[in-house]
């Protein structure tokens, strides 16, 4: 979005929304909005999703998605608007998206701020015009915290076997903090084509468009993703698609191999294990920010050995 060319954009958002049906509504503003944020009302224990894009951009894939998740959550959501001046708000975006220090290992940077040396950090530069999938959403940060203890001991196997598959990928700040930790090709993957503009962007910025691959793909059916095997799948989706694939999620992890699964409820949790138990898979690790979850989980074998 060029601060020369200002458009003119609408906030978009849904309130007093129970819990559970946070997910949904977020993965429907997520279609059409370049930024969706979460608020929790406190006294009365309700979640806002507020979204902000081009004013009256995407109506009817907005009134799609939105349809879908009254039918996954039962409720009749119908979103609210108003208009908000372009300038200020990419403003009051950019003064609102500090640096951020994820875990121990990653450094979100925005593009407004200076770059400077940070030692013993991946540091990932993104705009802050772009702030969905920035790193300040809950089941992101699980996955990059998550992903710390993963890649040590992915880091001695050699090149050609280390697969590495983000599915959902979004802004690409997974496979890139993968990339570029680990120094191995990535491939991500959504099924929006202005996500994967986006990823492809990030990682030409970052100077890792050699090592991640960007595709418009529908999970597991997509056949670039389902004639791989992989040794570490990020999946930051929704529960009930998380479930939909278990599957093909366990059939094609290698043995030993890794997936990190987020964009579920705490509430969740258990009724997603349990689906990919059924494919053998075993929990080595749970991460809880508030009401989100991030799964680790493992499928038994031996990993193959550094040659």
């Amino acid at each position: 979005m060029s601060r020369r060319h200002a458009q003119n954009l609408e906030t978009v958002w849904l309130d007093s929304l129970p819990e559970e049906a946070v997910p949904a509504v977020e993965a429907a503003l997520q279609r059409v909005c370049r930024s969706v944020a979460l608020f929790l009302d406190e006294p009365t224990d309700t979640w806002r999703v507020e979204g902000v894009r081009e004013e009256g951009a995407k109506e009817d894939d907005l009134t799609a998605a939105l349809a879908l998740a009254s039918l996954m959550t039962g409720l009749d959501l119908q979103p609210q608007r108003q208009p908000v001046e372009s300038e200020g708000w990419l403003a009051r975006t950019a003064q609102a998206f500090p640096e951020q220090e994820i875990g121990g290992r990653v450094l979100i940077r925005p593009t407004h701020l200076p770059d400077r040396r940070v030692h013993g950090r991946t540091v990932l530069k993104l705009d802050a015009g772009l702030a969905f999938g920035s790193g300040e959403h809950a089941s992101t940060r699980g996955c990059l915290i998550a992903f710390e203890g993963v890649s040590r001991r992915m880091r001695p196997l050699p090149k050609d076997q280390l697969r590495l598959l983000d599915l959902g990928a979004g802004s690409g700040i997974l496979a890139m903090a993968a990339a570029k930790a680990l120094h191995r090709r990535v491939l991500a993957t959504d099924i929006e084509p202005w996500s994967v503009r986006v990823a492809e962007q990030n990682a030409a910025m970052n100077g890792l468009k050699p090592l991640l691959r960007a595709v418009l793909a529908d999970g597991w059916k997509a056949p670039v993703v389902a004639r791989g095997s992989y040794d570490l799948v990020f999946a930051n989706i929704l529960a009930r698609p998380l479930c939909a694939m278990a599957q093909d999620l366990a059939r094609h992890l290698r043995p030993g191999g890794t997936a990190i699964l987020a964009g579920l409820l705490g509430t969740q949790a258990n009724m997603v294990m349990a689906a990919h138990r059924r494919g053998g898979l075993r929990l080595e690790r749970r991460l809880n920010f508030g009401p989100w979850t991030t799964l680790v989980l493992r499928k038994p074998g031996k990993a193959p050995s550094a040659a």
